[in-house]
This record gives structure tokens, C-alpha cells and sequence, in this order.
């Protein structure tokens, strides 16, 4: 429960922050429920995009055109439709039979979103790799999996790291979609207790912040590893 207190004329006085710091309980539970939901969300985005990004780059048409109809269905349709979809429209059209909860609504659409992105990473790190590698490994006896998984994708990692970070930070941000069917997240948890206390400043500002906590080493690290990539083939 939130500490309400007596509201102050400027949106910018400090006891609007003594209120907010009152509640940094509630507020780190949020930090921590949108901590798991991104985790939960990244690992089906990595587990979706390397399937869909090795069939797009295989030799398969119909595995081709699979991974194209997802890619192009994910990555030009909003993510909120995709929510209202699953944690409401999957309820009606069952009849209430169906009812997924609003943390695994979250980790749904925005793994299986940031999948689409995934593994376009994917397919652009495995096709920077000569053909000639593949070729040479299949004609060895090697069967397609294989190649992959031994020859290909730990050559391709160091190219795809860096655009990946990218997409795990646009992961992160993209959970506070979850706020629209009231997950316990940064978002909502502000929006409600702003608009319970009307300290608006403090609630969005220490939203921010706490994503900002989230994203900003994981983007540090990621330049980190592009600047060494740059250094080692400039090599």
C-alpha cells in the first residue's frame, strides 16, 4: 500500500521526493517484477530469434518463407495490439476459459516482438560469414545443425553482439507497455501512485530513473564490446 501524505502547491518540493522515497518499498517490488519479466522475456527472444534467424538463412524455402511471414508480422504490427490480443482478446474468444496473466502476457508479446528483431540480428551475423564455411562443412558430413551451432553462429557472435544489446535495451523499455492492463511494473506503479498522490515530478522522474539503472550498464557494456570489435579486426 502506498503512504499518502498532504499534497504541496509546486509539483518540484522536496517532500513530494520525502513521499516518494517513503515508498521506495513499492517501488523496488516494481524494479524487481519488471527485472524478472525482462529476463523471462530476453530468454524467449534469444531461444526465438536464433530459430527463426538460422531458418532464414538456411537453404529451405520453406523455412525461408516461415521466418519472413514472423519477421514482417512482428516487426510492422504495434506491440500494444499484441497485448489487448492475448490478455483480452484470447479471454473473450474462449469464453473466459483463457486467462493469461498480465507477467506472462508481458513476457509473451515482448519476447516473441523482440524475437522478430532478434533474429534479423541473427540472419545478417550468419550471412556476414563466407558461404564457403557452410559449403565446406556440409560436404564434410557435417548436417546443418551442426554447421551452425559449431562452425557458424560462435564466429557470427562477435559481430551480432553489439545490434543485440540494442535490442535487449529496446526489450527493457518495451516492457512498460505491460502498465496498460495494470502489471505491477516501474510504469504503472508510478502512474498509480501519481495519480493517487499527484506527485507526477517524483513518480515519472524515479521511473526513469530505475530503467535508466537497468539500461544504461547493459548498453555501456555493449559499446564496450563494439569499440573491441572495431580494435580486433582493425587488427
Amino acid at each position: 500500500m502506498f503512504i499518502l501524505t498532504t499534497s504541496v502547491t509546486s509539483p518540484y518540493a522536496l517532500s513530494r521526493w520525502a513521499d516518494y522515497f517513503d515508498n521506495l518499498g513499492e517501488f523496488t517490488k516494481s524494479f524487481l517484477y519488471t527485472l524478472g519479466m525482462s529476463i523471462s522475456a530476453l530468454i524467449l527472444a534469444l531461444a526465438l530469434g536464433l530459430v527463426f534467424g538460422a531458418l532464414s538463412s538456411s537453404r529451405s524455402k520453406l523455412g525461408k518463407a516461415v521466418a519472413r511471414v514472423y519477421v514482417e508480422l512482428f516487426q510492422n504490427t504495434p506491440l500494444l495490439i499484441h497485448f489487448v490480443f492475448v490478455f483480452y482478446g484470447l479471454s473473450i474468444f474462449s469464453n473466459g476459459a483463457i486467462k493469461v496473466p498480465a507477467f506472462w502476457t508481458a513476457v509473451l508479446c515482448v519476447g516473441i516482438y523482440t524475437g522478430a528483431y532478434m533474429s534479423e540480428v541473427i540472419r545478417s551475423g550468419i550471412e556476414s560469414i563466407p558461404k564457403g564455411q557452410t559449403e565446406a562443412a556440409l560436404s564434410q558430413g557435417f548436417t546443418y545443425r551442426e554447421t551452425m551451432s559449431i562452425i557458424i553462429l560462435p564466429q557470427a557472435f562477435r559481430i551480432i553482439i553489439p545490434p543485440m544489446i540494442n535490442q535487449v535495451v529496446n526489450l527493457i523499455k518495451n516492457t512498460a507497455t505491460v502498465a496498460i492492463i495494470s502489471g505491477a511494473d516501474i510504469m504503472f506503479t508510478a502512474k498509480a501512485w501519481a495519480y493517487a498522490t499527484t506527485n507526477y515530478v517524483p513518480a515519472f522522474a524515479g521511473a526513469a530513473l530505475l530503467y535508466f539503472i537497468m539500461c544504461f550498464p547493459i548498453a555501456t557494456w555493449g559499446r564496450r564490446r563494439e569499440e573491441a570489435n572495431k580494435k580486433a579486426y582493425s587488427l
